[in-house]
């Protein structure tokens, strides 16, 4: 098992090979790069690392890794950047996704300013998703308090020409055509600092995650909202009732089982601690329809830090596991579906986005 743990310092790999019951940890690697996003490309023979990096120095770039992350290389010239009659720059990566096995060189980035980027080599160059980068609705796209950005990408696995995005603000959008046209999927999704509260697009959505088994069914974490699409992100429903705040940045799906997932509840907007001060993943086995709370082996005392939107993730093992890392430089993990958890590493760099996958 692989564990790749972004920070705001470098990109930390994590291996286990006792079925995940303790972990040996290395880096940082690409150092005094802030790591937004990692992928752990499998669909080839030698699995890939893919990882956004952003350096204060020399900008934003995406690195790979053909060893598990023992050396990386990047091309002389930017993989990601904006065609020149855009004029606009590239701020970093935050999403890096591996299309489906029917497209084996297939890669896509979501950016800040938000873009959707596609690579037909594996990762090693993308080029601009026009079509989106010239939706109508684009000049009025807001910018979330981390930026305004694509930070989700879900490629349907059914059908590569169907494609869903997330960006905080500008809400959910889908194509069916490969990309050719977009249209706005945010029926039911509030936005309750707009003057219309349900807008066409404009919600400040946090993540979205599809289901493995149904795929039609999508889960999103929004800005104060948790919801439930069942029509392939047509409409949505809360399913928040039960969680003790509706509030949070992750929402992860089992990668076997239909209708389990997981999510980090944060007090609020203005308060972003987790729920009286506990360090809880909360898991829900029917869809939303209720939750409880997962704390085995978490820390007891009060705990503070916030944990972001991308470092909530699961692994794709038999029985799987659960993983999450903290603002506080902590990493957890479960290797039973989240019924008890143990610690991976303690003080690390901000983390900012964990990936697992047997490798």
């Amino acid at each position: 098992m692989l564990l790749a743990v972004g920070t705001a310092k470098g990109l930390f790999v994590a291996t286990s090979d006792d079925d995940r019951r303790s972990w040996q940890v290395t880096g940082p690697h690409l150092p005094m790069t802030a790591v937004y996003a990692v992928a752990v490309d499998t669909r080839r023979a030698v699995p890939r690392l893919l990882a956004s990096v952003t350096s204060s120095h020399f900008g934003p770039s995406v690195s790979v890794s053909d060893d598990l992350g023992r050396t990386w290389s990047e091309p002389p010239q930017p993989p990601v950047a904006f065609p020149a009659d855009t004029a606009t720059a590239l701020d970093r990566v935050w999403q890096l996704v591996p299309a489906s096995p029917a497209e084996p060189d297939v890669v896509y980035a979501g950016s800040q300013p938000s873009a959707l980027f596609r690579s037909t080599d594996g990762g090693v160059s993308f080029e601009l998703v026009r079509p989106l980068w010239d939706h109508p609705h684009r000049p009025q796209w807001g910018a979330g308090f981390g930026g305004q950005a694509i930070h989700t990408v879900l490629p349907d696995p059914r059908d590569p020409a169907t494609v869903l995005v997330a960006m905080s603000t500008g809400g959910v959008y889908r194509t069916g055509d490969a990309g050719a046209s977009w249209a706005p999927g945010n029926t039911g999704i509030r936005a309750y600092f707009l003057p219309d509260e349900w807008p066409e697009f404009g919600q400040c959505v946090h993540k979205v995650a599809r289901d493995a088994v149904a795929p039609d069914r999508l889960y999103a974490q929004n800005h104060h909202g948790v919801y439930r699409s069942d029509d392939a992100g047509a409409t949505w429903s809360s399913i928040a009732d039960g969680l003790p705040s509706d509030f949070g940045f992750p929402i992860a799906a089992h990668p076997h089982r239909s209708g389990v997932i997981y999510t980090f509840p944060l007090t609020a907007d203005a308060q972003r601690f987790p729920v009286d001060h506990r360090c809880r993943v909360f898991r829900s086995a029917d869809a939303g329809a209720s939750w409880q709370p997962s704390t085995a082996g978490l820390p007891e005392h009060p705990y503070y830090p916030v944990v972001l939107r991308d470092a909530l993730t699961t692994d794709d093992a038999p029985t799987a596991g659960v993983y999450f890392g903290s603002r506080s430089g902590d990493v957890f993990a479960s290797r039973d579906e989240g019924d008890s958890w143990r610690t991976v590493a303690t003080a690390l760099p901000d983390v900012l986005c964990v990936r697992a996958a047997v490798v």
